[in-house]
């Protein structure tokens, strides 16, 4: 399984045909209690860097962005029932949306662990 993490604070989880897309810890800690968040619906198409979802928390609304071209199989219900989630678990089941890839070459532009662990010290 592959993951890799974009400079707005999404990870995206590769497993087979299927990636899974949310936000890093990071990217939690610095919205605050999540309130709300929106999800896209399956069969929604994906830009790579366009608006994919919303995340509202106490301190503001946010966009989630597509880490890579694609096509939304499924959103996650359970997070638009339990927002918190992308508090208490956002690298497992806080997640947002699960898509299919349009090109799996644009996963190389994103940062491994370690490239993105060097960003978040330099901010």
């Amino acid at each position: 399984m592959t993951i890799r993490f974009t400079q707005d604070h999404e990870w995206i989880k590769l497993d087979g045909e299927i990636a899974t897309v949310g936000i890093t810890d990071y990217a939690q800690n610095s919205l605050g209690d999540v309130v709300f968040v929106e999800v896209p619906d399956a069969g929604k198409a994906l830009a790579k860097g366009k608006e994919a979802a919303v995340v509202e928390s106490v301190k503001a609304a946010s966009e989630i962005y597509a880490p890579v071209d694609g096509t939304v199989t499924e959103g996650n219900g359970a997070l638009v029932d339990n927002p918190a989630l992308a508090n208490t678990d956002p690298l497992g089941e806080g997640w947002f949306f699960k898509m299919t890839i349009a090109d799996a070459a644009q996963l190389d532009a994103l940062m491994d662990e370690a490239a993105y662990k060097s960003y978040v010290e330099s901010l």
